[in-house]
């Protein structure tokens, strides 16, 4: 098994093994494995000069681009920490990150919004300073280092020799979307992404013919090590998309015979009811993991009828590097619909009740993980001692329950779950239902604080285009199925994080107000 190496060696034998492989394609440009090793190695040279050493930590704030998977491989050479940053990130987001991880280093495109931002971190220019330097890519700013000076720079690539223990040295400290809270540094080592990735291409049954398209953002974890890390170890081809667009995914799945297809629920949902969908050839469509959130029954049956893909259902954190459980491509629909699979190689999982106590099988309690992939710790931060006990279990957060097939079910997270008059309510539970009715595109259902009931049970519902529907009809459809929502409001759009999850914090604090208005003009 390759987690015995660090990241540049499964880079190294990928290259050695094929070197003209196309490895890399972002809609512009194609690189073959042979190309993205030796640009890797150039552009650490370059940084070595710079004075990157080990342990260093170097902010990328950068969409999915070919230039963007060089910039990792060539950290992980140097054993440098890479810190991903989501490009779109909000101004106080970007700045956390910065201030908290101490970067010494930042890539940055002058496409976005930050490039304003770190000439008060950069050091000699600001007392806050703490940026050595700033790398500018696709930019016409002279101020700085830009990438491709820097790829072109080094003569002679192999000027060091840096010796990584991947079971210890860190390769990435990826923070978390801040659900609750500020976002938490999530620490993972060379081993804890090498493990997940060769366990995910197992599960999949990938091998060096399969073309992944990566739709989800390179500076999450499922779009980090399911998709760029797990194709690098079996030396696949990584198809790019800048920013997810269901049509523009279609169209790849065609023009590059996409066959590994990952995504989160909401994904996949615009590309089913895109209307051009019957148009496009999806045939070399293989499987694909769907994942990040719970996924409706109804959806995962479109997938596979509709998009001909055997799709696997896994269930994962960005402190577990991703992968815990998946179902495998013999399972039936039952399965698939039912549960997140079973515990992937190589991992532990438990139940638990409030006191850590193992429950029976079949009973409700919280999901706990330990395997080669569970996170080193949080940043900085004290919370690692409350997530992790010391015999390497950590605690997720999420209420399961397991069969006696070892068959996992997620319930929901503890702190997502609505309490109506003493009765607990798990949102997904509801929203399952939701999806069946063939107007609904979206949905997403919250609690929010109620003096009477404890919390209100709120559907928010995006339609389908030309779909006509109002509260009564939706509520009328409940009865008898499920619990029927206090409220139902209806979206243009639902908010989303930058993994394309419904982002149901910012959703619960929207509708707080808006109910609050509603309630002063007498509406609700």
């Amino acid at each position: 098994m390759s987690e015995s190496l660090s990241l540049h060696q499964v880079l190294e034998k990928a290259a050695k093994q094929y070197p003209s492989k196309e490895a890399l394609f972002d809609g512009y440009e194609r690189k073959s494995y042979g190309t993205l090793y030796e640009e890797s190695l150039c552009l650490a040279s370059s940084l070595s000069q710079l004075g990157v050493t080990k342990g260093d930590r170097v902010m990328v704030c950068l969409p999915n681009w070919n230039e963007t998977v060089v910039i990792y491989f060539s950290l992980a050479m140097l054993g440098a920490v890479l810190v991903p940053c989501n490009p779109r990130s909000s101004r106080e987001e970007f700045i956390y990150i910065l201030e908290n991880s101490q970067a010494s280093m930042a890539f940055l495109s002058d496409g976005f919004i930050h490039t304003e931002i770190v000439k008060h971190y950069v050091k000699g220019q600001s007392k806050n300073g703490t940026l050595e330097q700033v790398i500018k890519l696709r930019s016409q700013n002279n101020s700085y280092y830009s990438y491709e000076e820097l790829i072109k720079k080094s003569d002679n690539p192999n000027i060091y020799n840096v010796e990584i223990d991947p079971v210890n040295d860190v390769f990435a400290i990826l923070y978390t979307s801040g659900s609750t809270g500020q976002p938490k540094g999530v620490i993972l080592t060379h081993q804890n992404v090498i493990y997940t990735a060769n366990v995910t291409a197992e599960a999949m049954e990938c091998t060096s013919n399969d073309v992944f398209l990566v739709s989800v953002p390179l500076f999450h974890v499922f779009g980090l090590i399911p998709n760029m890390i797990t194709a690098t170890t079996i030396a696949a081809k990584l198809v790019l998309q800048e920013r997810f667009q269901a049509r523009e995914a279609l169209k790849l799945i065609e023009q590059e015979q996409v066959t590994v297809h990952h995504g989160v629920p909401t994904m996949f949902i615009l590309e089913l009811n895109d209307p051009l969908l019957g148009s496009f050839d999806l045939s070399t469509l293989r499987t694909g993991i769907v994942a990040a959130a719970p996924c409706p029954e109804e959806i995962i049956r479109k997938i596979q009828t509709l998009m001909g893909c055997n799709i696997i259902v896994s269930y994962g954190l960005t402190e577990t590097s991703a992968g815990v459980t998946a179902t495998s491509l013999g399972d039936d629909d039952l399965l698939r619909l039912t549960t997140v699979g079973k515990p992937l190689p190589g991992v532990e999982v438990k139940i638990v009740d409030l006191y850590r106590n193992e429950v029976a099988r079949g009973e409700t309690g919280e999901l706990a993980v330990r395997s080669y992939g569970v996170m080193k710790g949080y940043f900085q931060l004290p919370e690692t001692i409350m997530k992790i006990d010391e015999e390497g279990w950590f605690y997720t957060g999420d209420l399961a329950k397991m069969n006696d097939q070892n068959d996992i079910t997620i319930v929901g997270r503890q702190e997502e779950m609505i309490i109506r008059g003493g009765d607990h309510i798990a949102p997904e539970e509801v929203e399952n239902v939701f999806y069946k009715h063939p107007s609904v595109l979206e949905v997403a259902v919250v609690g929010i604080d109620d003096s009477k009931v404890g919390e209100m049970i709120c559907a928010v519902i995006k339609l389908k285009p030309d779909r006509v529907e109002d509260e009564y009809s939706l509520k009328s459809y409940m009865e008898g199925k499920m619990v029927v929502p206090d409220q139902v409001v209806f979206r243009e759009d639902l908010p989303k994080t930058a993994n394309g999850k419904i982002n149901k914090v910012q959703l619960k604090v929207e509708l707080t107000k808006q109910l609050k208005e509603w309630e002063k003009k007498g509406t609700v």
